[in-house]
């Protein structure tokens, strides 16, 4: 019998407020840490970089459900953890690149800190350097330091927090239905970057596991 292939699943970036994971076990969190370990470990390992490029490129090649069954269940300030959000996150730019760019531009006229200068996105960004940014941000995870990359990320979901907050107050009397979608998205948001601050705060001292 030929070999059956599936194909991806690509999730569109509305779904990306509603991903979740499935019942939590013991062995389910065992199996996260310890592929999460691993994986990182391998692709730090691995000096050609080919290995960091192919994780780089795996959601767009085998979609996100493989990644979910193995970490979605994880503690949100765990190693598991952090790598799940960093890959929802690059999901989310993805599929939806022009949205991203709308959010994270407004956050960044809006938003009075240094976190744009810390995401590192040009001025302005499109909605292409966005996509190429969050995989540099993920060139850092499996090659670079690892707390700078998840700073970074942090940084980037606080301006597109303050983007998807403002956008919404703007559709608020004309679009209700949008304006809810943007607030979920920006509390999902702002929930990611505290769990990958914290994240990064863990790995300095050794304590993400």
């Amino acid at each position: 019998m030929p070999e059956q292939f599936h194909r991806p699943v690509r999730r569109p970036s509305a779904a990306f407020d509603n991903l979740v994971g499935t019942a939590d076990s013991a062995e389910a969190v065992r199996v996260a840490h310890a592929t999460a370990s691993a994986l990182l470990t391998r692709a730090r390992a691995d000096e050609s970089g080919a290995s960091a490029e192919r994780l780089i490129a795996f959601t767009a090649e085998h979609g996100i459900d493989d990644i979910a069954e193995l970490w979605a269940t994880a503690p949100a300030v765990s190693l598991p953890g952090a790598l799940w959000r960093l890959y929802l996150l690059q999901l989310a730019i993805h599929s939806d690149p022009q949205t991203s760019a709308l959010l994270y531009e407004r956050g960044r006229i809006e938003l009075a800190s240094v976190d744009p200068v810390v995401a590192g996105a040009p001025v302005p960004a499109s909605p292409e350097e966005l996509v190429a940014l969050i995989d540099t941000i993920m060139r850092g995870v499996f090659r670079g330091d690892f707390s700078v990359a998840l700073e970074r990320a942090a940084a980037f979901c606080r301006v597109q927090v303050s983007g998807a907050t403002h956008v919404a107050d703007d559709y608020e009397s004309t679009e209700a239905e949008r304006a809810s979608e943007l607030t979920t998205r920006a509390r999902r948001l702002h929930a990611y970057a505290n769990d990958l601050s914290a994240a990064a705060g863990l790995w300095r001292v050794g304590g993400l596991n």
